[in-house]
């Protein structure tokens, strides 16, 4: 895919498996085994064996190398393995690679998995730690010195900036996180089912980092999520009804960190996102107007707003509203902020559902979701649809 031109990828590969462990905050069990439990449960799902797999995509930080996975897993020979940099910005191309790979005949079925014990052991939320010297860390070597320890207080610098801008409060994210427990609320695989909140708690609940309070921020999570990707013609003969791949981007801005774009010339966007909007909407034909339902990358609120800003779905500084008048299903699972923060996989098994008709909060006649990865760092996206979907009406 090229930043000017569209791609042909749209439509020749499907996510046919999705399968996850229980979401905790003390799995008891080793990050390994939390993996090789999501790839079985996954391949269970999409009708296929271990035997079956011939490729393999996680992120960078996950723990458990493909090979290991694999072994444990029973999977046999691999001729396709890759990684994706970035945390949470891996979810959605992990995807990408995986159908680059199943088109291009490099691989047939291909497992994409996330296994993290992010609550009971290593807590992003606390913060950089022993860092290894590195060109990245050059970047927060100008943050950290002055109090910019975690993401929340990265994210904090351009929340407080959007809300300058646009003259808000930080009420102004509360509509985010009631929408997300709200769904989260009705789904019993979420850590917050049964707890549904108000916009007054949201206000109430104590400061994390100035504009940014305890309800603006993702949990954390110990669990794992695998996704299998294989093409259209074999997912036709699967169980599952596929969701077909109608367009994944990945994308990076000018003057691009990793949560720490300070620099820029403005602070109240997402130039990141951007990239991968106009990379899918080019590639899909499609417009917002064609989409059913929105699972966007949620591991703090204002980032919320920017991403649908950035996708065109409402204008600058309108998202608050929109979001708070449920234009659009958004987070139906109820988001990492309800659900689990599994670094975005749990959201494309979410969308992969709302296309099966299998959600428990199902949004009718759902036929194409957008899905979102971290944003903040270089990010990714994808649209997903019904088979015969893959592409707008009209476009070849």
């Amino acid at each position: 895919m090229s930043v000017r031109t569209r791609d042909r990828l749209g439509g020749r590969a499907a996510i046919v498996g999705i399968g996850a462990t229980e979401f905790s905050k003390d799995s008891g069990r080793s990050e390994l085994r939390l993996a090789v439990e999501a790839v079985r449960a996954a391949l269970d799902d999409a009708g296929l064996t271990p035997a079956d797999v011939d490729g393999m995509v996680t992120f960078t930080m996950d723990t458990s190398p493909e090979i290991t996975v694999a072994q444990a897993a029973g999977i046999g020979e691999l001729s396709f393995f890759s990684r994706i940099h970035y945390g949470g910005g891996a979810a959605c191309a992990t995807v990408q690679q995986a159908a680059l790979a199943v088109a291009a005949g490099v691989a047939e079925v291909v497992v994409c998995y996330r296994a993290f014990n992010e609550r009971s052991g290593r807590r992003f939320g606390a913060g950089v730690r022993q860092r290894e010297p590195s060109a990245e860390g050059v970047a927060l070597g100008w943050a950290l010195p002055f109090g910019l320890l975690t993401p929340a207080s990265w994210v904090a610098m351009a929340a407080q900036r959007y809300l300058h801008r646009y003259g808000l409060t930080p009420e102004a994210f509360g509509p985010v996180a009631v929408v997300d427990r709200k769904y989260a609320a009705t789904n019993p695989a979420a850590y917050f089912h049964g707890r549904p909140i108000t916009l007054a708690e949201h206000a109430a609940s104590r400061w994390i980092v100035e504009p940014l309070r305890l309800l603006d921020c993702c949990q954390e999570t110990d669990g794992g999520q695998a996704l299998v990707v294989t093409s259209v013609e074999r997912a036709r003969d699967l169980p599952r009804p596929p969701a077909v791949i109608t367009a994944a981007a990945q994308g990076a801005g000018r003057a691009q960190e990793q949560m720490t774009s300070f620099y820029r010339d403005d602070l109240t966007g997402l130039p990141e996102m951007g990239v991968v909007a106009r990379q899918l909407w080019r590639t899909s034909g499609l417009t917002p107007a064609d989409i059913d339902v929105a699972i966007l990358y949620d591991h703090f609120t204002p980032f919320v707003l920017m991403q649908l800003e950035e996708f065109g779905f409402c204008g600058p500084g309108e998202a608050t509203d929109f979001v708070a008048a449920e234009s659009l299903p958004l987070n139906t699972h109820g988001g990492q902020l309800g659900e689990a923060y599994l670094h975005g996989m749990n959201g494309v098994a979410e969308a992969v559902r709302q296309l099966r008709g299998t959600s428990v909060n199902q949004i009718r006649g759902a036929r194409r979701t957008l899905v979102t990865a971290g944003t903040g760092v270089p990010t990714s996206g994808l649209i997903l649809g019904t088979d015969g979907e893959e592409r707008a009406p009209g476009v070849a």
